[in-house]
């Protein structure tokens, strides 16, 4: 259903939580990135998030997000907003963007991260005014962000201009559950009320994450969700790159398969929004089965295989 495609792992900026970014690789070839857009399109992907680093650093982002279109696919893009003017944004308009996501962490910039509300609220009007597509903020609570009270001015920002509205809890370095303190539960309660809106209401494994709980669900990365990082290579997601690792040009849909129905060890503490919302689709059904026992399936259908051709 959907994807995540890394076509610029630079970035301008360096928060202390972050784990997706470097300052020095270029970006990826327009041709090499619309091959694998066309790739997602004829393995049916519905939607194609585009992220980094800092996207807009890009230089072909607009061509990106056009073929995406072309090719049949939801264009989402997520950034930093640094790089929002109106004429940029009338650029996003006409590439045909469907929607954007920029996390804001707190009111004034820090050491832990420069995202704020005072240096991107310009930026934000600029949306407000001239966006055709639909506009998330997610404000961000954990992590070492300060005050937790800045998720809530930086939520009711967001409903002021128009955009909806989220909160993410910051994952640790193995991008897992990083439990909140009393004060952080209370306002991240806060800002749920007023993320009404669309895709925001289905966060409902969130209230395990906040009270630092392990969640029961079934993280289906690597079928439903399928994360490229910019050499091309298909990952569970951001904070599990190296599985499965494989390049997306070979991806077949006995990998789908292989990994809808493989259980994954980190998924009770997970704290990413976006493969726990597309795992919903399956979370009654099929029941998963660890790696071990996965990896014991395929060696009885190879043999299985092979008698049959011997026959």
């Amino acid at each position: 259903m959907l994807a995540h495609l890394i076509p610029m792992r630079r970035c301008n900026l360096a928060c202390g939580y972050c784990n997706e970014y470097d300052h020095s690789s270029n970006p990826v070839p327009l041709e090499v990135v619309k091959a694998r857009l066309d790739k997602l399109a004829n393995l049916g992907t519905a939607i194609v998030t585009i992220s980094g680093g800092e996207p807009m650093m890009h230089p072909q982002l607009d061509e990106i997000i056009h073929h995406t279109r072309v090719r049949g696919m939801i264009a989402g893009l997520i950034s930093n907003g640094y790089y929002f003017t109106p004429e940029r944004i009338k650029r996003l308009n006409k590439a045909g963007l469907d929607a954007l996501q920029i996390s804001i962490d707190n009111v004034q910039p820090d050491e832990v991260s420069r995202k704020s509300l005072r240096v991107l609220d310009k930026k934000l009007r600029y949306l407000s005014e001239h966006a055709d597509f639909h506009v998330n903020i997610n404000s961000v609570i954990g992590g070492g962000i300060k005050n937790p009270e800045d998720a809530l001015t930086v939520a009711r920002r967001a409903v002021e201009l128009g955009f909806s509205s989220t909160v993410g809890v910051i994952h640790d370095n193995d991008g897992t559950l990083k439990p909140l303190s009393a004060r952080e539960k209370d306002i991240f309660q806060e800002v749920k009320k007023l993320g009404n809106k669309d895709h925001a209401r289905l966060n409902w494994f969130q209230d395990s994450i906040a009270e630092g709980k392990p969640y029961n669900w079934r993280c289906r990365a690597g079928a439903r969700y399928l994360y490229i990082c910019e050499d091309g290579l298909v990952h569970w997601c951001s904070q599990q790159r190296g599985y499965p690792g494989i390049p997306l040009e070979k991806y077949t849909m006995e990998d789908f398969d292989r990994e809808y129905n493989t259980e994954k060890w980190c998924a009770p503490t997970c704290t990413l929004q976006c493969v726990h919302q597309v795992g919903i689709l399956d979370n009654w059904r099929d029941p998963q089965k660890t790696p071990a026992q996965m990896a014991g399936e395929l060696e009885k259908k190879k043999a299985v295989g092979e008698m049959l051709r011997a026959d």
